[in-house]
């Protein structure tokens, strides 16, 4: 048995348990919407912000993260809100949230009065959380496939759950800037030895976060919305690299794991957040 072999099996002993329970939970989480109270309690340059999506932007692994959605206060959109003090701050992003979830139990907060939406979703659209249970638990190959099937999924499917979501955005809020903000990789550019997840998987993983924002930005773009990439944010900031902002699974970390950091919330998300909504919401 290699050494890889050895941390992979000794690892996934010790992971299976939380982990399998975050991950399983990221994929069945019910969306529900909460509408925040006027951020500061007093209007500002922007009419109504709603903020919509997964667990990217829910900002687990954020801290301060409760309720059922495991929306934290240090996720990006709160963090811009308490900045920029809109009119109406709706953050209905959700833990386990899919393109479908946010069209039926995310837009109850939009209106004509809406001026910001920011949205980031698709990775549970095509099974973010099982690749990602797969690739920390099971073999390289099971790791392999999985990834395969997922990449497959963002040709075939995403597309139009992604339209469908986009148009319901729209139809609720005709007159909102729609910002779409992206996945950052995962891993460091030079492989790492890290646990379980071996370097050939890492690339692979990669990979796929670049194919799924392509098929995210080009669908936005197609709405007329901007697409905010936040690779380049992270770069040198990714799982293994000397100041990660992105959480690397462990038996501390295991609620969290392959979740933005608070640094990567504010740092990486927030400003890719605050220039993608322009100079009439500063």
């Amino acid at each position: 048995m290699t050494r890889t072999t050895r941390l992979r099996h000794r690892l996934a002993v010790m992971l299976a348990g939380p982990l399998s329970l975050l991950l399983a939970c990221a994929a069945t989480t019910t969306a529900h919407a909460a509408t925040g109270e006027p951020s500061g309690g007093r209007g500002g340059a922007v009419g109504g912000y709603a903020a919509l999506g997964d667990s990217f932007a829910s900002g687990v692994g954020a801290g301060r993260a409760g309720g059922d959605c495991r929306r934290s206060s240090l996720a990006h959109p709160a963090l811009w809100a308490a900045g920029h003090h809109p009119g109406r701050f709706d953050f209905a992003a959700c833990t386990g949230a899919t393109s479908a979830d946010v069209t039926a139990q995310q837009l109850s907060g939009l209106d004509r009065s809406t001026t910001l939406v920011s949205i980031t979703v698709g990775g549970n659209d095509v099974g973010f959380a099982d690749v990602m249970r797969t690739c920390t638990l099971s073999s390289e190959s099971a790791c392999l496939e999985s990834v395969a099937r997922s990449e497959k999924a963002v040709d075939h499917d995403l597309p139009g759950k992604l339209d469908a979501a986009y148009r319901a955005v729209k139809a609720k809020a005709a007159h909102a800037r729609v910002v779409v903000l992206g996945y950052p990789h995962l891993f460091s550019r030079d492989a790492c030895l890290m646990g379980p997840v071996t370097g050939r998987e890492q690339s692979v993983l990669n990979t796929a976060a670049d194919h799924l924002n392509r098929v995210t930005r080009d669908r936005a773009r197609a709405h007329g919305y901007v697409f905010a990439d936040v690779t380049a944010a992270f770069a040198g900031h990714e799982i293994c690299s000397a100041d990660p902002w992105i959480h690397a699974p462990s038996l501390l970390t295991a609620d969290v794991a392959y979740h933005p950091t608070e640094e990567g919330q504010r740092e990486g998300y927030l400003p890719a957040l605050t220039t993608a909504a322009g100079p009439g919401h500063a």
